[in-house]
Parts: structure tokens; sequence; C-alpha cells
């Protein structure tokens, strides 16, 4: 059998990286650097990655516009073009650094990804979402290579908002869960092959050390404090998610994520608060042990993960509004496909609901 795994090819990660490395890393890969920034990142932290650049590369600054969408894309890429850059940076949040990867995809140019939130997996892997402008899940896009760079600012994540760490706690919690159906399954990876064993032993990792540190982290978040632990916490959400994911497969937890999306209700939460609740659902689904399920809904507690629908505002949802969800994750092409077992809409649905009713159970 061939197994592969994909990797970026170099991960940077500490308190006070882009001030002190960002110019000095970029001028590896080229001198003319077109840079997208979310608009936050523009207001609070424009100037700051202007001076990590000056003397190191040249760069032109242009803000995102929202969703990484085909038309996002399209824009970037005639911007970079115009500007003739050699290298497309990505500075902010998911969909901002997903725009940037498809960007450089397209352009056959190195992609630096500088991610401002340890809210999502997404920085360090191939994988790209593409979204509809009004933010409904349209489509994933492999690119052909991962991101040359990584950098991560510790310092920066632990400044931003508790609820972006927390979020991409959510979005790791699934790794484990998911690359190990794909292993029993033999399914394949975000390559299409199975992955190798170092991708389960990571995704293993992952799990453990978001249970381990994942208070510890948040508690550190909220004070805007770096500490080892709030360190390993971003590790296991921003690499060893990606690691995992990428080269282990996705399964239930992410194609429950992308059926929710067709709500319109469930749009005001984030990526990694639904895939969370999509996790709980999997765990149900898949007829894990109790005392697993046990484990994770008190770790989703601890942290403050949802584990109820209406916590993803979905507490008058219908049943004919859960089937469509249902529909949606289990359509051909899915992750769901990578379960070892045959998924039925019908029997997600009775998941979804179990995996409400221990939730609210649990509030009492």
């Amino acid at each position: 059998m061939i197994t592969t795994a994909v990797f970026p090819g170099r991960y940077v990660q500490g308190a006070g990286a882009i001030s002190c490395l960002l110019g000095e890393e970029l001028s590896r890969l080229g001198q003319r650097a077109l840079v997208l920034q979310d608009p936050v990142v523009h207001q609070k932290l424009g100037a700051q990655i202007s001076l990590a650049l000056e003397g190191k590369v040249e760069f032109v600054v242009e803000v995102f516009n929202s969703e990484c969408s085909d038309e996002e894309i399209s824009r970037i890429s005639a911007l970079a073009e115009s500007y003739q850059a050699d290298v497309i940076v990505g500075i902010g949040g998911g969909k901002t650094l997903d725009t940037a990867k498809a960007t450089g995809a397209a352009m056959k140019k190195p992609i630096a990804i500088v991610p401002t939130l340890a809210s999502t997996d997404a920085p360090c892997s191939s994988l790209v979402v593409i979204y509809t402008l009004g933010g409904q899940f349209k489509r994933y896009l492999m690119i052909p290579r991962n991101p040359d760079l990584v950098l991560v600012d510790s310092q920066v994540i632990a400044e931003a908002p508790v609820r972006f760490l927390v979020s991409g706690m959510g979005d790791a919690l699934a790794t484990w869960f998911e690359a190990e159906d794909c292993r029993i399954k033999g399914a394949g990876n975000m390559t299409t092959r199975p992955g190798p064993m170092s991708a389960f032993g990571l995704a293993k990792l992952c799990y453990d050390s978001l249970l381990k540190y994942g208070v510890l982290a948040k508690s550190a978040c909220e004070k805007n404090q770096v500490t080892p632990a709030l360190e390993h916490v971003i590790e296991a959400n921003t690499l060893l998610s990606g690691l995992g994911f990428e080269s282990g497969g996705l399964a239930a937890a992410h194609a429950i994520h992308n059926g929710l999306t067709v709500l319109p209700q469930t749009r005001g939460y984030w990526h990694g608060e639904k895939v969370a609740f999509g996790t709980l659902a999997m765990l149900m689904l898949t007829d894990r042990e109790p005392e697993i399920i046990d484990r994770v809904y008190r770790f989703c507690e601890e942290v403050g993960l949802p584990t109820t629908l209406a916590q993803i505002g979905l507490a008058e949802v219908t049943d004919e509004e859960l089937l469509l969800v249902a529909h949606a994750s289990c359509q051909p092409g899915e992750t769901m496909q990578n379960e070892p077992h045959s998924i039925t809409p019908q029997g997600l649905v009775a998941a979804l609901r179990t995996a409400d009713v221990f939730g609210q159970r649990r509030l009492v």
C-alpha cells in the first residue's frame, strides 16, 4: 500500500515572531510580496507588520474582502499579477489565509501564511475551503503544495478574543476521531491516498494535548498571557491538527459542519464551534465508548464549546431542517464517505438529536 503525508515547508512559532522574524523569513521566498491582511489585522497590526518588512522585502498591502470566494480569489490574483509579486502573504484568520493560498497556487508563487488567530487548522494545509459570497460552503480546493512558510506569533494569539482559541480547539478536537475512522476504513486523506502512521500519531497527540492543556491555555488567553500551556494548544490547533487532518483524513465531523451551513441560523457561529458539535454527533453516530463520549463532552463544557443545538443557533430546529443538514452531510463526495460503515441521512438526524439531548441533560 502506498501512503502519503504532506507538510508545510517551514513552521515558526513564538511570542514576537512577527517583529523579529517575518521579514527575514519572507526574504527566503522572494523580494516582492503582496500582503493580504484581514481588516482587523490591518487596523491593529498593520504598522507593526510594515515595520517588520521594511528593508527586508518590497511589499504592497491589500485588505481582504470578508469571504474566501472565487470572486475574491480572482480579485487578489489580478492585484498580485499587476504588482508582479513573487510571494503571496496571508495575514489574519482562516478565510484570509485560504484566499492567499488559492492566489499563490493560481499564480504558482511561494505562499507565506501568518495566522493571527488559533481558530482553525487551515494555516498549514493545502486545503482551501471555498464559500459563496453569502457564506455558504461551496467546495474544497486542493492546491498543489502546502504553504512554504507558516509563522505564528503567540503574543498576537494571546491578545485575540479567547473565543477564537476555543473555536480552534473545537476544530482540532475532531482530528483524531476522523483520522482514526479513516485509518480503520483505509480511506484516503486529502491527497486521496491513505496516511502513514506518523499522521495518526500526530492526530492522537493533538487530542491528548487539548485535553491536557486546553483549560490552562484558555485561562492564559483570557489574561492575554503567553504560557507553555498556551503554546502547546496553539501548536495543537494549528500544526498538529493541520497535519493530522490533511495527512490522516476527514470524516463525519467536518461533513456535519458543512451540512450545518445550509441553515442560515448557524452562520453566526464559527467553524470550530460547529465542528465541535459535529464531533459530538459523530461520537453518537459511530458508537464510541460511553467513557470517551463523557470525556469529550466534559472537555467541551470545561472550555466552552457547544454541546447542544441551541448553542449553535438551532434551539427551534425542526426534523425537516435537520434532514436537510443530513442530506448535505451525506451527499456523494462528502467526507462522510470516509466512515467505516454506511451512514444514512436518517441515522445522522438521530445522532444529531441524541447529541443534543445528552448535552441538554448534562447542563441541568
